[in-house]
């Protein structure tokens, strides 16, 4: 799939990525580069309704964790 960036930056998720990720408007992106180049990763507007069911134990700390990153990163 390909989208178009606009002369503001812009651009558009195609459907079908929105319906498989079940994005809303409510949710955010985050751009993580490396060296393999660019990955989009969604967030969620509720990162617990996101992670609910995907963990193996340990679950509630390892999001807590994962979100004190995220603010240092910000």
């Amino acid at each position: 799939m390909r989208s178009t960036i606009t002369e503001r930056g812009q651009t558009v998720i195609p459907a079908e990525i929105r319906r498989l990720f079940h994005l809303s408007p409510a949710d955010r992106l985050e751009w993580v580069v490396d060296s393999e180049g660019i990955h989009v990763v969604p967030v969620h507007n509720d990162p617990v309704a996101a992670f609910r069911g995907r963990g193996k134990g340990g679950a509630t700390a390892r999001l807590m964790q994962d979100r004190r990153d995220d603010r240092t990163r910000e």
